[in-house]
């Protein structure tokens, strides 16, 4: 208690100093800073303006066709504002989607990761693009502090983005948009939450030049303490620089990146064995003390475009990332009493990625038909260096509910590679070329989308003692996508399309259950997933929503017993309907919401007993509901509330195991007040409002079941100022 103590002591007294110190002191505004521009349809550099509500943007991000308008848009799509992460005081991306009704958040298969699940299939944190390129982000976590947007696409995006180099992205893709400078700022932040964690934040932005054409915003975070997971200690340190120009006829922007995460003793996903225990207590941590995962990221990206003439603009991005993670881990089996088993494993990875993405469009009029022409090439090329070390596999026993702490065994048992200098494992090289034309027609009440991606892929993987290859995969495919939009009114819009996604296809082995495989060594093609989509959508300007109805198949590797061939005949198939909702349908009452109801079945099975099963960890149904309301009677009140729900998930894959439905309540408020001619604003949130203890995710990673425990209940509470 005395530690926390001094270190809610600390954070006050920045925050103290900060707004006592006049020389940074800047006229003070009544409204939050916000982007002012709005965006030109198809822009890669200009974003698109804040809807009504401002916690979602009336555009986005869509592949290479640029920032558009979500009622110009063929697919479903919702973009989160700063102005809604800063508000809910969120931590990072998996904090930002807890408000979207299609996504559920998990991690990764025994790591720390964040994982995300849309449509019922998994997007990995490192297959998310940033600024719109692939591979530049931090693998396993991102800090909501350098975000401005997040973005969320829904469906296959192979045409629109390429295939994601981390091989998933089959239900959806997102897309982090840096902060940009806007009106002049300087906010300073600090805050406490969970057990013992503190935290401090700068954000400064400012503009130059002739008619503000420059701009500059940096961004300082930390976060150091227990969460409210007992035993669980986590450090984070971001800094984060974006530069932009807004020119009439050249635009650009750069960022530059650095995020320090660590986290001691975290809390591991539980992997059931005959049964699932009754989960423990929300905030017991059955980690081991001496365990962790440490991550230290530096990247950046560049994007500009120019307009050569009125109708015809060209653009270049190019970006990387240079990456280290080190981790001591001991995920544990938990029988369905609740006893563990577990070993250590120890790994260390240093990546280096490189991306870019170059590209013209030209509006071109035809009789009474307007076409935007786009043609794009893109890459990514990764190179991965790998070591890894497990102790004996006999491992040692605990419990779910009375952990035991055990002496940390030594990892000789099983070694790849030097932890210390780790050899090149794995390299990648996704390239691409695209084409697109969109169609107006009827005054642009009707628009339709055709165009087509070719895709190469190759992978080659090498061992981790020798780095002799070992393998290498190397196919390519065309994806083609098709697409309408129709307006019957300027506040409906109807929309269908057709789109696939790829994923890596796999080596035949030369046996399958004791039988020859007549095409062992045969690389089979990418997999394709086939997606078919029909929706409508509505803006009031005051609110507005989006309803579809989407059928996705996605094939997988498949054994004919009577052919013995192996092929890509395996299927899920996922269909369903999404609703969401956005926008301050009265003044001072804001929504987010919206619900999910989903069917995935495996049709076709490398595994004849899991045909006609449900896919592991997919809900038939799912919803949320985010509401503000700003108290009328207390001016700069606004109270706050969200319900997460989640129906019952197969647990395993022949579906006898089941993780139970569960509900999360949260709540908070914040104050906005000036105080000695400053803007000041007071944050207070809790989550978990009822103190659950539940098992909220099953798996995440394609055919595992591993179980994620819910957090416990989490205050948090800070206090912003600006100059």
């Amino acid at each position: 208690m005395a530690r926390s103590t001094r270190r809610f002591a600390c954070a006050a007294s920045l925050l103290a100093l900060t707004v006592a110190t006049p020389a940074l002191a800047q006229q003070a505004t009544t409204t939050p800073a916000e982007l002012g521009e709005i965006v030109v349809t198809g822009s890669q550099v200009r974003l698109t303006g804040v809807a009504a509500g401002g916690q979602v943007a009336t555009g986005g991000r869509v592949g290479l066709l640029g920032n558009m308008d979500v009622m110009d848009t063929p697919f479903s799509t919702s973009n989160y504002t700063e102005k809604l992460i800063r508000d809910q005081q969120a931590r990072g991306i998996g904090d930002v989607l807890q408000n979207d009704p299609t996504v559920r958040v998990s991690k990764g298969f025994g790591n720390f990761q964040e994982l995300y699940v849309v449509r019922g299939f998994p997007v990995y944190s490192d297959d998310m693009s940033y600024n719109g390129l692939y591979g530049v982000l931090p693998r396993q976590f991102v800090a909501a502090e350098l975000v401005e947007r997040v973005e969320v696409f829904r469906g296959a995006t192979a045409f629109l983005n390429g295939a994601a180099p981390g091989g998933s992205g089959v239900g959806g893709a997102f897309n982090l948009t840096p902060k940009r400078a806007g009106e002049p700022l300087t906010r300073l932040t600090a805050g406490v939450s969970g057990n013992d964690e503190i935290y401090a934040a700068a954000d400064l932005a400012r503009r130059f030049g002739a008619e503000d054409q420059w701009g500059a915003r940096l961004n300082i975070a930390s976060r150091d303490g227990e969460s409210s997971v007992e035993g669980e200690n986590g450090q984070l340190r971001v800094i984060g620089l974006g530069v932009d120009r807004r020119g009439a006829r050249a635009r650009f922007s750069a960022d530059l990146g650095w995020q320090d995460h660590r986290l001691d003793a975290p809390r591991p996903t539980v992997t059931p064995s005959g049964g699932i225990p009754e989960a423990p207590a929300a905030d017991k941590n059955f980690a081991q003390p001496w365990t962790y995962t440490d991550e230290e990221q530096l990247f950046g990206a560049a994007r500009g475009e120019f307009d050569i003439t009125d109708s015809v603009t060209a653009w270049a991005a190019f970006g990387g990332r240079q990456g280290k993670e080190d981790n001591v881990l001991a995920n544990p089996t938990a029988q369905a009493d609740g006893s563990l088993s577990a070993y250590r494993f120890d790994n260390v990875r240093e990546d280096t990625v490189w991306s870019g993405d170059v590209g013209v469009r030209a509006d071109v009029t035809t009789g009474p038909v307007e076409h935007r022409l786009v043609v794009s090439a893109s890459q990514v090329q990764s190179k991965s260096r790998n070591a890894y070390a497990f102790s004996n596999f006999s491992g040692f026993a605990s419990d779910l509910y009375n952990p035991v702490s055990v002496a940390a065994p030594t990892p000789d048992f099983f070694v790849g590679g030097d932890l210390d200098d780790p050899n090149v494992t794995e390299r990648v090289r996704n390239s691409s070329v695209a084409v697109a034309d969109r169609l107006s027609f009827l005054n642009g009440r009707l628009l339709a989308t055709v165009g087509v991606r070719y895709q190469e892929i190759k992978t080659g993987s090498y061992d981790y003692n020798t780095a002799a290859r070992l393998s290498s995969y190397s196919s390519d495919a065309t994806t083609p996508a098709f697409a309408l939009v129709y307006k019957p009114s300027d506040k409906i819009s109807l929309y269908a399309n057709y789109a696939e996604a790829l994923v890596p296809g796999t080596t035949a082995p030369a046996v399958v259950n004791g039988v020859t495989v007549s095409n062992g060594g045969e690389v089979l093609s990418p997999f394709r997933a086939e997606q078919a989509e029909i929706g409508a959508k509505y803006d009031a300007g005051a609110f507005g929503g989006t309803l579809s109805v989407f059928r996705t198949t996605l094939p997988s590797a498949y054994f004919d017993t009577d052919t013995a061939v192996y092929s890509d005949g395996g299927e899920q198939e996922n269909q369903g309907v999404e609703l969401t909702v956005y926008g301050e349908p009265f003044a001072g009452l804001r929504l987010i919401g919206g619900a999910t109801w989903l069917d995935a079945e495996i049709n076709r099975s490398l595994t004849a007993a899991n045909e006609g099963k449900s896919a592991i960890g997919v809900p038939d149904f799912q919803t949320n509901l985010n509401v503000e309301w700003d108290v009328p009677a207390v001016s700069g009140l606004t109270l706050e509330g969200r319900a997460v729900y989640t129906g019952a998930q197969p647990a395993d894959s022949t579906n006898t195991l089941e993780l139970e439905e569960w509900t999360r309540f949260d709540a908070g408020l914040r104050y906005a007040f000036v105080a000695g001619g400053k803007d000041l604003t007071v944050r207070a949130r809790v989550e978990n409002v009822a103190d659950e203890d539940q098992w909220v995710a099953v798996g995440g990673y394609p055919g595992s079941n591993y179980l994620t425990l819910g957090a416990p209940r989490t205050f948090r509470l800070s206090v912003s100022a600006e100059f």
